[in-house]
């Protein structure tokens, strides 16, 4: 089906959600990646560590990000690429988890996106053991990728997507979370602490 939205996806330093150190993004315009983007991030200085287990898994260094630009630098282009789209991540708790934390850390307002979890959509839609990234995707058709690799995870989180929207005949992202017992979800700031 010829669905809209972007599909996107974080790698962090550490453990702690703000500590994003890169981000990739993939537009898509009628069920096709139309448009793609990926950019290093430097965490905020609190959550700055780049641990050995993060490292080993995305391949993101200290050095690498030294010269990127911080979260609030950033989030300007990351909104724009989104703009009225869905954004849908595979995981979205932990990929809004970091927006959220990530604005939070730096005293940056939170976009008000509308997300979808393409983990969810692949519960509702594929019969296998595990809904991991590469499962789940190898289901939707999408080959090997370099996981933990933003982009390329946010292409096949799209190919997900794409191909549940087909095989459940939705028109668009809001009929696709209907259809397999869903909801668009939005995102809004962490709630301060009184």
């Amino acid at each position: 089906m010829p669905v809209d939205f972007t599909a996107i996806d974080f790698e962090t330093a550490n453990s702690h959600p703000s500590s994003a150190c890169s981000v990739g993004l993939a537009r898509v315009r009628d069920g096709a990646v139309v448009d793609r983007a990926e950019w290093l991030i430097r965490p905020p200085a609190g959550h700055a560590q780049f641990l050995p287990f993060n490292i080993k898994i995305h391949g993101i260094t200290p050095g690498m990000v030294a010269s990127a630009p911080e979260w609030g630098e950033q989030l300007a282009r990351l909104r724009e690429f989104i703009g009225d789209d869905v954004a849908v991540a595979h995981n979205a708790s932990f990929d809004m988890g970091v927006i959220r934390a990530a604005c939070a850390e730096t005293v940056t307002p939170t976009p008000r996106l509308r997300y979808l979890c393409s983990v969810q959509v692949s519960r509702k839609t594929y019969d296998i053991p595990s809904h991991r990234l590469p499962l789940a995707a190898a289901a939707a058709g999408f080959g090997d990728f370099a996981h933990h690799e933003a982009l390329a995870d946010a292409e096949a989180c799209a190919a997900i997507i794409v191909d549940a929207a087909r095989r459940h005949g939705a028109a668009d992202v809001p009929a696709l979370a209907k259809t397999v017992g869903l909801r668009v979800q939005r995102l809004t700031a962490i709630p301060l602490k009184l």
